[in-house]
C-alpha cells in the first residue's frame, strides 16, 4: 500500500513537472510571440510616420510652389502696372529734362 502511494506521489510529482515544464515553454513562447508582434507594430508605425511626413513635405512644398506663383503674378502684374504709368509720364520727364537743361546751360553761360 505504501508502495502504491509512493508511485503515485512520484507519478503525481512527473506529471507535475510535465505540466510545468509545458507550461513554462508556453509562456516564453507567448512571451516571444508578443516581443515579435511588438517589433512589428514598431516598424508598421515608423513607417506610417515617414509616409506622413512625406507626404506633409509634399503638401507644404506645393503650397509654398502655389504661393510662390501667386507672387510672381502679381509681381509681374505691378511691373508691367509701372512700366505702363511711367510710359504715360515718359513725354512729361523728356520735357521737363530738356527745361532744365536748358535752365543750366542759360545759367552757366
Amino acid at each position: 500500500m505504501k508502495t502504491e502511494v509512493l508511485k503515485s506521489i512520484k507519478e503525481t510529482e512527473a506529471k507535475s513537472k510535465s505540466t510545468i515544464t509545458a507550461a513554462e515553454s508556453a509562456a516564453e513562447q507567448t512571451l516571444a510571440n508578443a516581443k515579435l508582434e511588438a517589433d512589428n507594430l514598431i516598424a508598421k508605425a515608423a513607417t506610417i510616420a515617414e509616409d506622413y511626413k512625406k507626404q506633409r513635405l509634399l503638401d507644404a512644398r506645393n503650397v509654398a510652389t502655389a504661393k510662390h506663383a501667386a507672387i510672381v503674378t502679381q509681381g509681374k502684374a505691378d511691373a508691367d502696372n509701372l512700366i505702363s504709368a511711367g510710359s504715360k509720364k515718359l513725354p512729361q520727364a523728356a520735357s521737363l529734362f530738356v527745361e532744365r537743361f536748358k535752365e543750366k546751360l542759360h545759367v552757366s553761360a
